[in-house]
């Protein structure tokens, strides 16, 4: 387990993209993003990666792209987040948003290109949220936005992908006490294909909040 490192330059091919992307654009964030929410959260969210426009430029996870839309209203929905925007006016990360009980996180910190880290990437990146994992209180639930995520936990957890398959909207109770919840990513393609729908979003979510209250 290693405690998240804002300079992490361990992986060269995403640590080269980086310094590329932020050739190109300046403002950009471009260093891996951390994670964002409250110190002792009852519900980790975990993604896949940050993306070009989204996290990669602002900082903050599922802030600046479509999927963050889905996903900040629905915490807010929950009471897991003060606000369902997560840009303010000028674009960028609202400063008025803060979650509640909850905090959101990536399997992998930094932008891959093409969106999809390699399997490499994901694993020198596991210690990071391993550490993440350990530093949960008990009773909380883990939710994994899309199957690299679910895959990374399991990993981070030290358990077989083949004991606890993916699947969206299932609900696997781990040996260490832990929940983890499965959902499909709310990313623009899942959404516009109607593979995820919104019903089906806060479906998954409804079911977390139940679980928490009780």
């Amino acid at each position: 387990m290693t405690a998240f490192n804002p300079d992490c330059r361990l992986c060269p091919r995403l640590s080269t993209f980086l310094d590329e992307v932020k050739i190109e654009n300046p403002g950009y964030f471009c260093r891996p993003v951390p994670p964002f929410g409250a110190a002792q959260p009852r519900l980790l969210i975990v993604g896949l990666a940050p993306g070009l426009n989204g996290a990669n430029r602002t900082g903050r996870p599922f802030t600046g792209d479509y999927a963050g839309v889905l996903l900040y209203s629905t915490l807010q929905q929950f009471g897991f987040s003060t606000s369902g925007e997560p840009l303010d006016a000028s674009g960028w990360a609202n400063p008025e948003l803060n979650l509640i009980d909850a905090r959101i996180t990536n399997a992998v910190k930094c932008l891959p290109p093409a969106n999809k880290p390699e399997t490499s990437e994901v694993v020198t990146c596991n210690g990071y949220l391993a550490s993440e994992l350990a530093g949960l209180p008990q009773g909380s639930v883990v939710l994994a936005l899309g199957n690299v995520a679910h895959a990374a936990v399991l990993r981070a957890f030290k358990l077989k992908p083949k004991d606890y398959v993916f699947g969206h909207g299932v609900r696997h109770v781990l040996p260490n006490g832990r929940v983890l919840y499965d959902s499909y990513h709310c990313s623009r393609y899942n959404t516009q294909t109607r593979r995820l729908t919104e019903d089906m979003f806060h479906d998954v979510f409804r079911h977390i909040r139940n679980e928490l209250e009780d």
